[in-house]
């Protein structure tokens, strides 16, 4: 498959995977209470620290792999099945004592659901893995789709029955199902069903460093959230993992579209080429015009965004929303920079900047969650600013990256975002930061916004500007 196709069908996946889930949180966010989601959101936080040694970077290996044997997928699959159920049992272990530390009981219930999800991902993992490294991704936006709907409708209608924040991680559940039953139809026939330990020092020598790595990037990213739920409150934390996960869009929408095709694009070129700088480059371009002009749209829009989306419950996170995209935004160069580095092989460097960006990104954020809600998004700032620093310095150092061509990239996509920012801020002059109509200001901010970034696509003739014309020409066809 083209890569302009590997694209096509990656983003198409992300935008209806969004679709199902603003249309689920718009109606969950009118179901639930912050306190609510706040259980969930914290049980989940904690959980995650279990999700980054869920395969120990065996799917990643599977991907990446340039000899890849039978000996080799049956060691993938002996450390993703035996990681699953042990996770499983850790779960229903850890269930207990996590409740009786945040004096809630519900918090048991909900892991107690989430450790059968541990136990059903593998059987989905393997697949999914192997369609990548084909660049399958049409199957593969097929398995997320209906497994992401399936989600969304469980969730929604059981919350809706008044089950509560369990809605959430059986809806989690069901998306887990579906995803493992869809990946079945298109596993090979080739591939064992038997577990191998031939191979499996392999696996685990790529994996222990890529995954020791990722436990502190875990620990970097659920800080904010622990630390709130235990130096604040619940809904402090539940207000935070709202405006965060509305932020984090754009990683949905364009960083995981466009970084799933490219690590096995990136690997490809530097098993071919020995180099892909210039692919680097172009990917970055793309992640960086569109996300600066997402995160000025969103700095000018929160709160008429945060009333559509989630009703009045949830004003107070309008403020954190801002403060998070601005977060986001200095963040936004550095998207691609882990997914350069894994394609290259460079798992050692990943862990070495991970464990440090994670110590600046903890520190930032116990200063900021001691003080509230608001200074925490400030602190967030400054941690995105730092990691974005550290990220580009690595992935410099490791692939050649020249900084006159990073900065020649920058600059394009700086001048896109300037142009795409004049509707919402037109819109935030007119309306103010807090309208009372929600209506105007997002038409105003949206169309304006779009006009804008297009014209800056052609008039910078921003690498966009290539996959712009690709697209109107089949139109006119």
């Amino acid at each position: 498959m083209s890569t302009r196709k590997s694209l096509f069908f990656s983003f198409l996946d992300r935008y209806a995977s969004l679709v199902i889930s603003v249309a689920s949180s718009m109606v969950i966010a009118r179901l639930l209470t912050p306190a609510e989601i706040g259980v969930f959101s914290v049980t989940m936080v904690l959980l995650m620290f279990l999700n980054t040694v869920r395969d120990m970077g065996a799917g990643q290996y599977l991907v990446q792999e340039k000899d890849l044997t039978t000996q080799r997928i049956r060691a993938v699959w002996t450390v993703q099945l035996g990681l699953g159920i042990g996770l499983a049992g850790a779960v229903l272990l850890a269930s207990y004592p996590v409740a009786v530390f945040y004096n809630e009981s519900r918090m048991r219930d909900i892991m107690l659901v989430v450790a059968l999800n541990y136990a059903i991902n593998p059987f989905g993992s393997l697949t999914y893995a192997w369609l990548m490294r084909e660049m399958r991704f049409e199957n593969v936006a097929l398995m997320r789709f209906s497994s992401a709907l399936a989600g969304a409708l469980v969730s929604a209608w059981l919350a809706w029955k008044n089950f509560g924040p369990i809605s959430l991680a059986l809806g989690s559940l069901a998306s887990s199902l579906v995803n493992a039953l869809v990946a079945m139809c298109f596993r090979p026939k080739s591939f064992p069903w038997l577990p191998g330990l031939g191979e499996i020092r392999r696996v685990f020598a790529f994996g222990s460093q890529l995954t020791a790595g990722s436990v502190v990037g875990v620990l970097c990213g659920s800080a904010p959230e622990l630390l709130l739920g235990k130096l604040q409150n619940l809904t402090a934390a539940g207000l935070y993992s709202r405006s965060n996960g509305l932020v984090m869009m754009f990683h949905r929408l364009v960083v995981d579209a466009v970084g799933t095709v490219c690590l096995p694009w990136f690997a490809n070129q530097s098993r071919e080429r020995g180099s892909f700088v210039d692919p680097f480059l172009k990917a970055t371009a793309y992640v960086t015009a569109l996300g600066w002009s997402f995160c000025l749209a969103m700095v000018c829009l929160a709160h008429p965004v945060v009333r559509v989306l989630y009703g009045h419950q949830w004003d107070p996170s309008v403020d954190l929303t801002r403060l998070l995209a601005v977060a986001i935004g200095l963040g936004v160069p550095a998207a691609l920079c882990q997914t350069a580095l894994l394609s290259s092989g460079a798992v050692a460097t990943i862990a070495r900047v991970t464990v440090f960006n994670g110590l600046q990104s903890v520190a930032f954020a116990a200063i900021g969650a001691s003080q509230g809600l608001v200074p925490m998004g400030i602190a967030m700032i400054g941690s995105g600013g730092v990691s974005a620093i550290l990220w580009l310095r690595a992935v410099s150092k490791k692939i050649g990256l020249p900084l006159t061509g990073l900065l020649y990239t920058l600059r394009q996509s700086a001048q896109v975002a300037l142009l795409a920012s004049i509707g919402p801020a037109l819109a935030l002059l007119v309306y103010g930061p807090n309208p009372e109509g929600i209506v105007a200001p997002l038409v105003l901010g949206c169309v304006g916004g779009f006009a804008g970034f297009t014209v800056g696509v052609l008039v910078f003739k921003h690498p966009l500007r290539e996959e712009m014309m690709a697209v109107w020409s089949k139109i006119r066809r």
